[in-house]
């Protein structure tokens, strides 16, 4: 019989009744229902702290603090060379990374060095690594040889640091 959505079914065990205490001796669940007797946890509208271990220490307290958060801390979105390289375009914006799902729309970006450039790119991004930064000159230098310049290139924006 073929499997379509009229005759779907869980697989043997994967569901179980839901349990209903209080309901007789019979049930297996009657007189206490399953909370035993007496103690703090066998009250009703009883609640304990999140962690508590019945007056032992609780783990959260006996593992020791460790390091701080860097309230400072800048984050970037990394893209390897590999990945421009992909995209098949000479020049590289960040509005052309956010149009292509690189990124996403606030994000710092951060050029990294994996991959092989073969063709001259002009980037703008607002970080890069050394790694990077050599391969795209060295493409561009290697690029230049091979093809006369002519024109001036497009002064950078503020925020962003350009290679070219």
């Amino acid at each position: 019989m073929p499997t379509n959505l009229s005759n779907l079914r869980p697989p043997k065990g994967a569901t179980s009744n839901k349990k209903r205490v209080g309901r007789g001796m019979g049930s297996g669940m009657g007189k206490t229902s399953t909370r035993g007797h007496k103690g703090q946890r066998s009250r009703s509208g009883s609640r304990m702290m999140r962690g508590f271990e019945g007056g032992q220490m609780p783990l959260h307290r006996r593992l020791p603090k460790r390091g701080f958060t860097n309230i400072f801390r800048v984050e970037y979105q990394v893209v390897n060379l590999d990945r421009l390289v992909e995209l098949g375009e000479k020049n590289i914006t960040p509005e052309l990374l956010i149009k292509n799902g690189v990124v996403h729309k606030n994000d710092l970006i951060k050029i990294l060095g994996d991959g092989e450039l073969k063709t001259a790119l002009t980037v703008q991004a607002h970080k890069f690594s050394k790694s990077a930064e050599e391969k795209i000159t060295k493409a561009t230098v290697a690029g230049a040889k091979d093809e006369p310049q002519t024109g001036k290139s497009k002064a950078p924006s503020k925020l962003k640091k350009k290679v070219t």
